[in-house]
This record gives structure tokens, sequence and C-alpha cells, in this order.
């Protein structure tokens, strides 16, 4: 046998100030229907994902859009403004990891974050 059995790959490595503050982590798979275009959004807390199948228009901030396929993954900061996740005509289907302090559920808000 030449293979190595085990490979381990990092795909992204993301320092975060308040991480002593996180009590729960929740992860969703999220399936979005081709075409399917939710508009800006925000959430209460970080999100951390990763594509599974087909692919999405991403931009978080005044960071460039690009295209997210399978296997790569993606970074929504706490309270910024999610300017686009919409799913390309193939649609998508993604993990996404939600940590939260203890007593708190993750939550999506539609529209601007306003400050």
């Amino acid at each position: 046998m030449n293979q190595i059995p085990v490979v381990r790959t990092t795909l992204s490595t993301l320092r975060l100030s308040d991480a002593d503050r996180f009590a729960t982590v929740e992860v969703r798979r999220i399936t979005m229907a081709p075409s399917v275009h939710p508009g800006p959004h925000w959430h209460n807390g970080p999100v951390f994902g990763v594509i599974e199948s087909g692919s999405v228009y991403f931009a978080a901030g005044e960071g460039e859009e690009r295209v997210l396929r399978s296997g790569d993954t993606f970074y929504e900061p706490a309270d910024e403004t999610i300017t686009r996740f919409d799913a390309t005509e193939e649609g998508v289907t993604f993990l996404a990891w939600f940590p939260t302090p203890a007593h708190v559920d993750p939550e999506l808000t539609t529209g601007e974050r306003v400050v």
C-alpha cells in the first residue's frame, strides 16, 4: 500500500478575538434551490461554512464578489452585512457552523445592517 491512509488539509484558519465567550456551536446543512437570491442579511454571531455541492455568489461587507464551489470555505463576520449569498442556476448545499454564547440562538436578520 503506497497510498497515505489519512490526509488532513487545512482549508481555513481564522482568528477570533471573542472566542472565549462561545458556549455552543450549531451545525446546519442548508440547501437553496437554483437561482434563489435571498438578499442582504447579517447574523448575530460569526458563521463558518463549506460548500458541499452546487455554487453560490458570495460577498461580505465591502469585499469583492466571488463564486464559491464545492469544497470552498466561507466566513461571515458577526454583525456585518452579507451583500450576496445567491444560489447559481445549479443551486447549492452547504454546511454552516454558528458559534454562540450561552443562552443565545443563532439569528439571521434580512436587510442591511444599520450601525
